[in-house]
């Protein structure tokens, strides 16, 4: 249970984080570079943590092709390398920011 309520919190802080985002795109589109990259750091760290867990949670089968978590952790961490993984995004946001 406090693995998934784990999840849960963290979901709904991503989900706060993606509200800003979407309101930047209409109210402040100058932010929107560095709003998207804090959302994009803040969902990487997301997607390892809810797949991790999903594995932790279901044992071995969750690696199987029983279930589709195993599929999801790959196509997250591919998604990582594509579209910019946790170091890249809070180094652009460091860097947006003057640091």
């Amino acid at each position: 249970q406090h693995r998934a309520a784990h999840m849960q919190s963290e979901i709904e802080l991503c989900r706060s984080v993606i509200l800003q985002a979407l309101s930047a795109v209409d109210d402040t589109p100058e932010q929107l570079p560095l709003i998207a990259s804090l959302a994009k750091a803040k969902l990487n760290e997301l997607v390892k943590l809810v797949t991790n867990e999903a594995v932790q949670m279901h044992g071995g089968i969750g690696v199987t092709d029983e279930l589709e978590i195993g599929f999801f952790l790959k196509r997250a961490r591919v998604a990582m390398q594509i579209y910019g993984d946790t170091g890249f995004h809070k180094n652009r946001y460091a860097s947006l920011c003057g640091y």
